[in-house]
């Protein structure tokens, strides 16, 4: 795996195996930031990664200047993988790089994020529920993305921005503010 862009860009880190994630593919990173890039300003960016999995989001929203990213995984081993790539990288001092269960973080949160990026596993039964505690912690014009699969629609939520598909992975965009017309964009 790689870091596709920012001042990372190129470099590469091996997830040891064993690790419970699924890591979102370096095509679907860089066709993601490709499109976040054109909306969101990162530098001086507070964000939110949550399932941190290997950590590859967060590495992106270091490379890109971000000033803060907040992650949130839950694997023991997971969290120790990316604790050491982003040491390696030069970047921990801007991860707070918490291990607790993305639910209980939710809850107890009150800050409020320029951008969430939320990539659970694909059969996660509490999607919706999920998508509900994470919209409250989207500033005024932030924006908050949601990596799924075919079986989880969102294009009826109030909040719903668009959806792009790569592959099986699909990532629907909401908003803090609901919006008056859903358009779907594949």
């Amino acid at each position: 795996m790689r870091v596709v862009g920012g001042k990372l860009g190129g470099r590469r880190f091996q997830p040891p195996s064993g690790l419970p994630a699924r890591p979102t593919t370096d095509l679907a990173r860089e066709a993601l930031f490709n499109i976040l890039n054109n909306i969101l300003t990162w530098e001086g960016a507070e964000t939110l990664d949550l399932f941190g999995g290997v950590g590859s989001l967060s590495y992106e929203l270091l490379s890109r200047g971000v000033a803060r990213v907040t992650t949130v995984e839950q694997d023991a081993a997971s969290v120790a993988f990316i604790r050491k790539t982003a040491q390696d990288f030069g970047v921990g001092a801007s991860l707070n790089l918490l291990r607790m269960d993305v639910f209980r973080f939710l809850k107890k949160d009150e800050h409020r994020y320029s951008f969430l990026f939320a990539d659970p596993p694909y059969a996660l039964p509490r999607m919706g529920d999920l998508l509900a505690l994470m919209l409250p912690r989207l500033e005024e014009n932030g924006l908050a993305v949601l990596e799924h699969d075919h079986r989880h629609q969102f294009e009826p939520h109030p909040h719903f921005l668009r959806a792009r598909a790569y592959g099986d992975t699909i990532f629907s965009f909401f908003t803090q503010s609901p919006q008056e017309q859903n358009t779907p964009e594949s």
